[in-house]
């Protein structure tokens, strides 16, 4: 054997290890660079409760709830073991709890992520309520296809007194009947306002349309909720329904497929039809960066079924034949061709003009950082909540409680610790610093494996972890006392020290693997079946004994087999053998033949 090969090859796996700890993706100083990611009950955290909103007021259903908590629950460990915990409370409300101050993360959980593709019907300029839109001509830019980027805000609409051909959406159809919470709106504007409001074709310039304006003002006391119980032409062309309002509505306020809608993108306001492809014609969504724009985009795939919509809805608006057709300003002067705009919830990610009929996969872009591209990919392969949330309180969790279980946590394991080796030492001497140093190997190992994989997959060390480092320190110990106890075994069956340390090696490996190997099944399968604070323990002993497996095999054994050459080995006094090195002098070794030949 050559001890040295598999020494200089762990020697090896340190310096890429902490090579990665140091320089891949590490800011800050030295210690900044060396501290792992903790839980929520170490270093506190923040605390949110969803409230579950339904459209006739009442408690949603138990399945729908527990189905929205599941995804919520995907979505905030979807990028790795971040810990966080989210339950039911009550009939109506999630908790959810994420270590550290991520309240940007927080912002986007409880949203329903409703994916809809909508024709572009007609465009309009968001001018707020008081001042009077900017003279702009339309300027949509030109795309290869329906993956583009989307286009710059076009022209402001015709007003009310242009000459033009009314929308096909102006008037209310059967699919747009009367929205809850529609007939407070209309009592609280006044039947004056109302009348004026449905009566219109197109949207209303304030500063060319005084009369109407002061006719449509009672418009400009709604609030986003009552704003969203709105009918969409009254949406679209009351110049009061400003964008701000529209952004600011429940999430999910537009999210049935068979109502047109106004949402908003870069200060223009969109009149959007039907949704002819859904979310869940969706089959695969990943988030990949565009080697030729260096932008990040979302690249999907749709199901069989969603394929057809999709090539659909692309002719659609490259033929522009079918009603409503694409006015004036929703269509690509370039091309001729309408744009289509993908709306997730009340927002529009992008519009892009659709050149040409689309019979394969497409994409998403818009102006996308890795972080909002990822997040939009996990939505999409998650799933959208079946129920909408408003978010009812945000609190910041102290880590004082957590802070004093873990310096108790840590007292306890470094007494143990140091009572276990003391121990070992003083039973087996030279062979307890094969134990010594082995533990402090497998502790530096499992130290930059817990920083690593914190900063590259979220993995976040609580009390459960610790608890699961802990107790592979037992499966550690078991492997030295399985080695250690055959090497005596070989001892007094005549062996000399050196020949013994090999076949003790050969004949308790097995041994070592099987012990190692059920913890390792146990600890996959625990993480498998089990969320939160059970699945951080069972990550921590699985990683755990599987860096220990490394340490028995790269160094356990090598240093042994090069302590058996030398002299101390052989001394009873030192080597920690002692009275089994005396029983097995050569002496006895023939007095021993002989009994079991006579046997």
């Amino acid at each position: 054997m050559r001890p040295g090969r598999q020494l200089a090859a762990l020697g090896l796996i340190f310096v890429i290890l902490y090579a990665l700890v140091f320089f891949a993706g590490a800011k800050g100083g030295f210690r900044d660079r060396l501290e792992p990611k903790l839980g929520l009950d170490l270093v506190g955290g923040t605390r949110v409760t969803l409230n579950a909103r339904t459209t006739d007021g009442r408690p949603p259903q138990g399945d729908s709830l527990e189905r929205a908590r599941q995804i919520i629950e995907n979505r905030v460990n979807g990028q790795g073991v971040t810990e966080a915990e989210v339950v039911t409370e009550g009939d109506s409300n999630i908790v959810v709890s994420l270590p550290g101050q991520d309240t940007e993360r927080v912002k986007d959980i409880g949203t329903p992520a409703q994916l809809r593709f909508r024709k572009l019907i007609n465009v309009t300029t968001d001018t707020g309520d008081t001042q009077p839109p900017p003279t702009a001509s339309p300027n949509p830019s030109a795309s290869p296809g329906a993956s583009t980027a989307p286009s710059t805000a076009p022209s402001a609409a015709p007003s009310a007194s242009a000459a033009s051909t009314p929308p096909a959406s102006a008037a209310p159809s059967p699919a747009n009947a009367p929205l809850p919470g529609q007939a407070d709106v209309e009592r609280k504007v006044g039947p004056d306002a109302w009348q004026a409001a449905m009566a219109l074709t197109a949207p209303v310039s304030i500063s060319e349309e005084p009369a109407q304006a002061e006719r449509l003002s009672p418009f400009r006391t709604l609030t986003p909720d009552e704003v969203a119980a709105l009918p969409p032409n009254i949406q679209f062309n009351v110049p009061y329904v400003t964008c701000d309002k529209l952004g600011k509505r429940l999430a999910g306020s537009i999210q049935v497929p068979t109502r047109q809608a106004v949402a908003c993108e870069s200060g223009s306001k969109y009149l959007l039809d039907v949704a002819k492809v859904l979310g869940n014609d969706v089959s695969v969504a990943n988030s990949t960066l565009d080697p030729t724009t260096s932008e990040w985009k979302v690249d999907i795939t749709f199901t069989g079924g969603g394929q057809e919509k999709w090539t659909a809805l692309t002719r659609e608006a490259v033929n522009n034949d079918q009603d409503p057709k694409c006015e004036q300003g929703a269509i690509d002067q370039t091309s001729g061709h309408c744009r289509v705009a993908v709306v997730m919830d009340n927002q529009v990610i992008s519009s892009p003009t659709v050149t040409e009929i689309q019979p394969g996969k497409s994409q998403i872009t818009g102006n996308f950082t890795k972080k909002s591209a990822d997040e939009l990919a996990s939505q999409l392969r998650y799933g959208a909540l079946p129920l909408t949330f408003q978010q009812q309180e945000a609190q910041t969790i102290s880590a004082t409680l957590g802070s004093d279980h873990l310096r108790a946590g840590l007292l306890a394991a470094g007494i143990g610790m140091l009572l276990g080796i003391a121990y070992a030492f003083f039973y087996y001497r030279l062979l307890g610093s094969v134990i010594f140093l082995s533990l402090v190997l497998s502790a530096l190992l499992t130290f930059g494996m817990l920083v690593f994989l914190g900063r590259q997959m979220g993995f976040t060390l609580t009390l459960a972890g610790i608890a699961g480092f802990i107790v592979s320190l037992g499966v550690a110990a078991d492997s030295f006392v399985i080695y250690f106890e055959r090497l005596k075994d070989e001892i007094r069956d005549g062996r000399s020290p050196r020949s013994a340390v090999p076949r003790a090696w050969a004949r308790a490996r097995r041994t070592i693997i099987s012990a190692n190997a059920i913890s390792i099944m146990a600890a996959v399968l625990l993480y498998i079946f089990s969320v939160g604070s059970v699945a951080g323990f069972a990550f921590a002993l699985g990683m755990a004994t599987l860096l220990d497996l490394l340490v028995v095999f790269l160094f356990r054994h090598p240093i042994m087999a090069m302590f058996a050459r030398t002299k101390a080995f052989l001394s009873p006094r030192v080597s920690g053998l002692g009275r089994v090195l005396q029983q097995s002098t050569p002496d006895e070794a023939p007095a021993r033949s002989t009994r079991v030949k006579e046997a």
